[in-house]
């Protein structure tokens, strides 16, 4: 086995999967890369500047990842219709398997990473929850920010994000057929991170640190 260990998480929004990206990368001690943010300052920065997503794309650098409008609910929506675009795929495909093939490994997450970004990595995670669940957290995340918000129109703009991201012919949210299915509905973060970790240390992994 090879001693590079790449975590490929994917899985809808609000699933929980950011925050476990987050965790397992500070737990192995690997860079984390949040590729939904790319997809969102592709879409932010193309609505801003009226330039063409495939001509954003092309020119993205690592420094408009620090935008912090890029968390917002409406650049999300930006993100999964640019993210529908191949060409944008594309452009954006070397840059996040530079990062994932480091010496160090990486935890990388995202909707294609364990279908397409990195196919080979040694550990894969699909990350899901109840529409009902993931609504609700994502309510909760929107409230704790100071947005005007009801859980309807939350659910109901999830729902067709959900649909985008599924039916798109380029590169679909759908998980490996080798990754470990997380359902994190019922789980806390302690809980998620605890049945991921266990998951990887029988795949062979362990934590250098303490």
């Amino acid at each position: 086995m090879s001693n590079r260990l790449i975590i490929a998480i994917d899985g809808p929004s609000a699933s929980g999967k950011g925050t476990l990206a987050r965790r397992l990368a500070a737990h192995f001690g690997l860079p984390h890369l949040d590729t939904g943010l790319l997809y969102r300052a592709v879409g932010l920065k193309s609505h801003q500047t009226g330039r063409t997503p495939i001509e954003t794309a092309a020119n993205l650098q690592t420094s408009d990842l620090a935008n912090p409008e890029l968390r917002t609910d409406s650049a999300g929506q930006q993100a999964s219709k640019v993210a529908a675009i191949p060409e944008v795929r594309d452009k954006l495909l070397n840059l996040q398997r530079k990062f994932a093939h480091q010496p160090s490994g990486a935890v990388l997450d995202g909707r294609d990473i364990g279908t397409v970004i990195c196919p080979d990595a040694p550990v894969k995670l699909f990350v899901t929850a109840s529409p009902e669940a993931r609504a609700e957290r994502r309510y909760r995340e929107l409230r704790e920010r100071g947005g005007n918000t009801i859980k309807p129109r939350v659910l109901a703009e999830m729902a067709e994000r959900d649909r985008r991201d599924s039916e798109r012919a380029a590169a679909p949210l759908v998980a490996a057929p080798d990754a470990f299915l997380l359902d994190t509905s019922d789980m806390d973060a302690d809980a998620a991170f605890a049945a991921a970790l266990a998951f990887i240390e029988r795949k062979g992994f362990r934590s250098s640190g303490p």
